[in-house]
Order: structure tokens, then C-alpha cells, then sequence
């Protein structure tokens, strides 16, 4: 039965109203409870009003309706204003919050009161307003509500995000009567500004924890790769939440212990949909996609609906494994699912996923077909076609992602002169690596400087190589000296391979690859007796050969480009 023969065939009430308010899920339901509440006369009942103006925040993409039917309202309250005003603070500009904001103030007989603007302080927070964050502040004070443990909680966040932490401190000592919201308001502003130290200090002087405190100084501790603390406060809290748990699980993700953040999702009894999202991405970010994917059956097993999140977690794992049948399959489940295709995180993933997976005519129709393109868009094209041998349309599309007015950050750099690289376009990777440091000012760092060493190397140059290397304003790391070492194996250098060899054998005394690698140059070039001593220092040193291992040293620098 439709809500509006519900509403006919049902006595005409508020608590009738009420109650189909209650039962609408979408926009669709509460045009036809609109019409009943025009029909009935309830235009003016202000309580009826305000929870109808609520819904419409939650189902509108945006303020039209609800201003709409506020607009019928000939003197609205001050609940019904804050609910506007919420409204707006979620889904317009600060602009046109303070607009309303104005017209409140200036309305007959309501006076904004302490549930007025937290709201809209939040809105300043997230766009960094801090100017118009204070102009409320201001405000505040002026109404006398700076005192409201809500309303200051809003202020420190604001101050917080805004680094400007002697703000957010006064307002904190300014409260007298402080609860554990504010207290855990100003932990969570120090850990804003990078300051673990005074967050841990405020956490120790509380005179009363909830789990909301706990979990903040736990996500300090991860935040700042503080692992033992996290574990320690988790460890000693009386009381934990699903939040507790997924933060830990995210922190021992993070950290790349998977064995650990599996192990405490198992124990956690209370999951939601962020605790499998953290588990999955885990597993994904950690390079094990084949458990990514088990996760992700589970999930459909247990009847865990996943979210958009989940799916890009999912996309990232196949990207990983290569598989067009596992991607093909992904994407037909998001279509049947009702995903937005377009929203632009999840179109980036669908492109990196087939690009990866060898489809590229399918990732160049989707990246066409995206509204905006992004540098994240960009590097997934950019590296499917390097990885699939285009290293010329490659760099087509990175002078178009200029051309679009993107700026390239570091990462799309590597990604670019790695595909240089890997087509031996030895100009083209120069001109792009010039161009980075004198248009762009990227700030060069030693893995850009070893794409360049690799550049050089594979295409023969192997002395150019070793002169940039002495030559660059930062240390080398040993990523450097191993491009140039695979170069010379490449290229049969012994006397070169033999120096790059000293130099990494005291960078990394214990990795046996690169004896490895110099061993093979000897017997490239039928130097047994050398190949012998080598291993004779190997085995005097205590090192083994890995199995394979200089083939798969070759292998990760060719395919997988991981040195740079």
C-alpha cells in the first residue's frame, strides 16, 4: 500500500503524519506525505515541520525542497530554523549558510540558542573557513553560548583543524565545566597539529574516559606509528567498540602486520561495514590481493552488503593480480548493485583495474567517459599503458594531464619516468624530468633520481648512469645503485658492476641479490673463477642464495618497476 492510501484510509492526525515520516525511505515518500500535510492543514505545526525539513536532509542532494516548504511557514520557531540551518551546513556553501543565518537573526521573537551553530562551525571546519569560523565565534559570545560543552567542542575542532592550537586551548580552559567530549575535542585538535606529546598529556590529566577518549588517543598513537602505545591503551581499556577494534585493525594494517589486524578482526564481535573495509584495503595496500578477495566472499557470505570503499578496496586487489575474468566479474556486480560508475574514486579504480588487467580499450572508454579526470585517472593510464609496452602513448597522456592543467606530484613523476624508462625513450624522459624542476618545482627525491639511473642504464649509458648518481644533491639509496647494477648486468659491465657491487654490499651487507647479480655479470662473460670467490665470501659471510632470486630481481625491475 502506498503512503498516500495510508494516509486516506487512516484517520487524519499529527501522530498519522508522524508516523508516515517514519516510514518514508526515499524523496518519492515524503512528496506524498507533503501533499497529505498541504491537504490536512499541517503546514504551520511546527514539530510535524521540523522533523519533515530533517528528512529531507537525509534524502535530497540538495536544500531546494526543504527551503521550500520552510518558506510556507509563517513564523517558524528556532527548532525548525536549526534544522534548515543543518540542512544547509551539510549541502550548500558557507555562503548561503550565513545568509540564513542572517535571516534567522533578524526574524521576530527567535533567538538562536547553543544547538543553532555547531553545525555550521562544522561546515567552516571543513573547508578551513577560519575567518568565518571566528565571525561565529564571535557570535557565540555575543549570545553567550561560548560556554556550551557542544558548542566549544565545535570551536577546538575548528581551531584544530585550522592549526591554530592556542585557540583551540583557550577555548578548552575556558570551559569550566568540561566533559569527555571537550577533553577528547582537544586531544583530537593536538593530534591535528602533530603534537602526540600534549595529546597524551590532556588524555593522562582527564578525570573521566569513555571509549570515545580511548579511541582518539588510539588513533593518535597509529597516526604517528606509535603501534606498542595503540596496543598497550587498547589493551588496558575496560570497555571497547566496534571503532576500537577497526582502529587497531587499521594500525596493525598499516604497519603491514596482517596476521595481527586479522587475528583482533576475528575476536571483535560487533563488525560493521569500516571494520571489513579496513581488514580488505589491508590486505590489498599489503600485497596480498588473493586475501583481499577471500574477504570480499566472506563478506557476501555472512550477507555484509559492501559499500563503494569495499569495492575500490576489491578493484585494487585484481589491479594487483592481473585477472580480466576477476575484473570483468567485479565490474558486472557493480553494475547489477546500483554503484555509481561515475562518481570520480570509483572511475579511477575501474580505470586502474583494467588497465592492469590488460584491457586497456576498455579503461581508455572509461577514462573518456569520466566527468573529470583526476592525477590519480591519469597515473592509472598512464601506468597500464607502460605496463602493456605504449611507452609513447604513455607519454602522450602525461603531456595531456599538463595540457588539462593538472599538476604532477612525485608520485605521477615516478610513474611517468618509469615508463620512459621501461621504452627506452631516453629524451623524452629527460625533457619530463627537466621540466618537473623548472616549471613544476617537484622536489626531487632519490627514487626520482634512480627512474633516471634506470632510464640511462637500459638504454646503455651506463657511465651518463654512474655520473648522475655521484653527481645528485641527495644521498643515494641503494635503489639507485641496484637500477645501475641491473644495468650492467644488461650490458655485460664488468668493471662498473663491479664498483656499483662495493658500494651496495656495504649499503646492505645481507642482501644476497646483489652478489647475486654481480655473479652472474662474472659469468656472463665466462669468469668462473670469480664467480667462485664470490660465493666463497658469500658462504664465509653466512648468505644463501635465494632461489631465483636474480631472475626475479631482473623480473621486478622490467615488469613491476618497483625501484622506482
Amino acid at each position: 500500500m502506498s503512503l498516500i492510501r495510508k494516509c486516506t484510509s487512516t484517520k487524519p492526525s499529527s501522530i498519522t503524519v508522524l508516523n508516515l515520516l517514519r516510514e518514508s525511505r526515499c524523496i518519492k515518500h515524503l512528496e506524498q506525505v507533503h501533499t497529505h500535510i498541504i491537504q490536512k492543514g499541517y503546514e504551520q505545526d511546527h514539530f510535524i515541520i521540523n522533523q519533515f525539513i530533517s528528512l529531507c536532509n537525509v534524502f535530497s542532494t540538495d536544500v531546494s525542497y526543504a527551503t521550500s516548504v520552510f518558506e510556507h511557514v509563517i513564523q517558524p520557531n528556532v527548532y525548525v530554523w536549526n534544522t534548515l540551518i543543518k540542512g544547509y551546513s551539510k549541502k550548500s556553501s558557507l555562503v548561503d549558510c550565513f545568509v540564513v543565518l542572517k535571516q534567522m537573526r533578524t526574524s521576530v521573537n527567535v533567538i538562536p540558542d547553543e544547538f543553532t551553530f555547531p553545525s555550521l562551525v562544522k561546515s567552516c571546519s571543513n573547508v578551513l573557513a577560519l575567518k568565518e569560523g571566528q565571525i561565529i565565534h564571535g557570535l557565540l559570545v555575543r549570545y553567550g553560548l561560548d560556554s556550551d560543552v557542544f558548542v566549544g567542542s565545535s570551536l577546538i575542532d575548528l581551531y584544530g583543524k585550522c592549526k591554530e592550537i592556542e585557540y583551540a586551548r583557550r577555548v578548552f580552559d575556558e570551559i569550566s565545566l568540561k566533559n569527555e567530549v571537550i577533553w577528547t575535542a582537544m586531544i583530537v585538535a593536538y593530534v591535528y597539529v602533530g603534537d602526540l606529546l600534549e595529546a597524551r598529556k590532556i588524555f593522562d590529566e582527564m578525570p573521566q574516559r569513555n571509549v570515545a577518549s580511548g579511541n582518539a588517543m588510539i588513533r593518535a598513537f597509529v597516526k604517528f606509528g606509535d603501534l606498542s602505545g595503540a596496543k598497550k591503551l587498547f589493551d588496558s581499556m575496560p570497555d571497547k567498540d566496534v571503532v576500537s577494534f577497526t582502529t587497531m585493525i587499521d594500525g596493525y594494517a598499516k604497519a603491514g602486520d596482517m596476521a595481527s589486524a586479522r587475528f583482533l578482526f576475528d575476536r571483535s564481535s560487533d563488525r560493521d561495514i569500516i571494520s571489513w573495509s579496513a581488514l580488505m584495503s589491508g590486505y590489498a595496500q599489503n600485497g596480498q590481493p588473493n586475501e583481499a578477495v577471500k574477504i570480499f566472499h566472506e563478506m557476501l557470505s555472512m550477507n555484509v552488503r559492501p559499500d563503494e570503499f569495499i569495492m575500490v578496496s576489491l578493484m585494487c586487489a585484481c589491479s594487483q593480480l592481473g585477472r580480466l575474468d576477476l575484473a570483468n566479474w567485479v565490474e558486472h556486480y557493480m553494475s547489477q548493485n546500483l554503484f555509481d560508475l561515475n562518481q570520480v574514486h570509483i572511475a579511477a579504480a575501474l580505470v586502474d583495474m583494467n588497465a592492469k588487467c590488460g584491457n586497456m580499450e576498455r579503461a581508455k572508454m572509461l577514462f573518456e567517459g569520466m566527468p573529470k579526470h583526476d592525477l590519480v585517472s591519469y597515473c592509472s593510464m598512464i601506468q597500464g599503458l607502460s605496463i602493456h609496452g605504449c611507452g609513447s602513448q604513455a607519454v602522450d597522456f602525461f603531456d595531456r594531464m599538463l595540457n588539462e592543467g593538472l599538476v604532477p606530484d612525485d608520485v605521477s613523476l615516478k610513474i611517468i619516468l618509469t615508463a620512459c624508462s621501461r621504452a627506452e625513450l631516453v629524451k623524452e624522459g629527460f625533457r619530463i624530468f627537466n621540466l618537473m624542476t623548472t616549471k613544476y618545482s617537484v622536489k626531487l627525491s632519490p627514487d626520482h633520481y634512480a627512474c633516471v639511473v634506470d632510464l640511462l642504464g637500459r638504454s646503455g649509458k651506463l657511465q651518463d648512469a654512474y655520473e648522475l648518481i655521484k653527481s645528485m644533491p641527495v644521498e643515494p639509496h641503494a635503489g639507485a645503485w641496484g637500477a645501475l647494477l641491473g644495468a650492467c648486468k644488461l650490458h655485460c659491465d664488468i668493471e662498473v658492476g663491479e664498483e656499483i657491487s662495493n658500494r651496495l654490499f656495504e649499503l646492505e651487507p645481507q642482501n644476497t641479490g646483489n652478489y647475486v647479480l654481480l655473479s652472474d655479470i662474472y659469468a656472463a662473460a665466462n669468469r668462473w673463477l670469480d664467480v667462485a670467490l664470490l660465493r666463497q665470501k658469500m658462504s664465509e659471510k653466512g648468505l644463501r642464495k635465494i632461489p631465483g632470486c636474480s631472475s626475479w630481481l631482473n623480473a621486478n625491475l622490467l615488469v613491476t618497476g618497483t625501484l622506482c
